[in-house]
């Protein structure tokens, strides 16, 4: 087993707990595997920030460029204390998109199978919103329809007919004529609305049809100590790319250490909700967000989770309860194993843990 655990040039992780550093810092992320899996297999490197498995985005040349000043610099600087480079590298990783503001959609022919199927899905469920909307208004002009020809139909002709009343019938049958032609090229363009509506409906549900259904996942929920590198919880998750903020709440406060100061995690749509930042304040934390783009701010958790799907690889499983015991003992030599990545070279996460003192 690999166990360096080495973390990303510049960022948050990878320091070392000395006596002026207020409590632990704990590095958390989500790993997301097969619910069947066979020995050998390839586990693809997959992303569930979006609360959808989505393949990872690669970096872009805009993201190498701002590599001289991204927020994670600070802790190059070596006489700023640990607790004050941290509380900076939280305010320079504010969010930098102003409220409301919604990115670009991405080209369907740019996009990974299932964002193809989400996007697809997205335009079937707006194509029955819009044909929802169109239905009420014509039952709405039908409605004054049917009360124009009601009228028409309970109108009666005068007994005697002078130049005055024959004038006025004639306004209303130029009128009525009008309407009827009106009323005649509406249906017209009914009938267009509804073939043009009928060719999108097919070419959606031929879309959706050849779109292949995703398979069952499942999530897995990693902890480690910045400091010693030890695994804290592998707590495992069925319900997979759809697992929530509350379930990852829950199983991070059975987990979580008394003296927690720090949480550092990505921007992930299971740790940006209210859920998790009302845990950072019942639990007296501060949670780091990484730098957008920058999964090495997060590297000791991002590593960690590449050491588990290596050993996860030559694994099999056929359901979560064949998956759990394997994650109890990865755990296990995981935190036993030496690990080069420490403050003293050698030392396996659990020895280091003892002997964090001598530091």
């Amino acid at each position: 087993m690999d166990a360096s655990g080495e973390a990303g040039k510049g960022g948050p992780t990878g320091l070392s707990r000395t006596a002026e550093q207020p409590g632990q810092t704990v590095n958390v992320d989500l790993c997301f595997v097969p619910a069947i899996h066979l020995a050998d297999d390839h586990l693809p490197a997959v992303s569930g920030s979006s609360g959808r498995l989505v393949v990872s985005p690669s970096a872009t040349t805009e993201d190498a460029a701002a590599e001289r000043t991204w927020p994670g610099r600070v802790f190059e600087q070596a006489e700023v204390p640990y607790a004050e480079a941290m509380h900076a590298f939280v305010a320079a990783s504010a969010p930098r998109l102003a409220p409301g503001h919604q990115p670009p959609p991405v080209p369907l022919d740019q996009q990974d199978a299932a964002a193809r199927q989400r996007t697809v899905r997205q335009q079937a469920a707006t194509l029955r919103d819009q044909r929802r909307q169109v239905r009420t208004q014509r039952h709405q002009e039908d409605i004054a329809w049917q009360a124009r020809w009601a009228a028409r139909r309970a109108r009666t002709l005068p007994d005697h007919w002078t130049a005055a009343t024959w004038d006025a019938y004639h306004a209303e049958e130029v009128q009525w004529r009008a309407l009827r032609a009106a009323r005649q090229a509406t249906l017209a363009q009914r009938q267009a609305e509804d073939a043009a509506w009928r060719a999108q409906r097919e070419q959606v549900q031929a879309a959706l049809t050849g779109t292949p259904s995703a398979p069952p996942w499942l999530a897995i929920l990693v902890l480690t100590d910045n400091c010693t590198r030890q695994c804290l919880g592998l707590p495992l998750f069925l319900a997979g790319p759809k697992v929530t903020a509350a379930l990852v709440v829950e199983a991070l406060q059975a987990l979580l250490p008394p003296d927690l100061a720090f949480l550092i995690s990505d921007r992930g749509t299971h740790f940006t909700a209210h859920e998790f930042a009302r845990c950072a304040d019942a639990h007296g934390f501060v949670q780091v967000l990484i730098a957008r783009h920058r999964p090495e701010s997060n590297g000791i958790a991002e590593r960690f989770v590449r050491t588990l799907k290596e050993w996860l690889a030559d694994q099999a499983w056929a359901s979560a309860d064949d998956l759990a015991p394997r994650l109890v003992a990865f755990q296990h030599e995981y935190n036993a194993r030496p690990h080069q990545g420490l403050g003293l070279p050698g030392l396996s996460p659990d020895e280091f843990a003892n002997r964090i003192w001598l530091l």
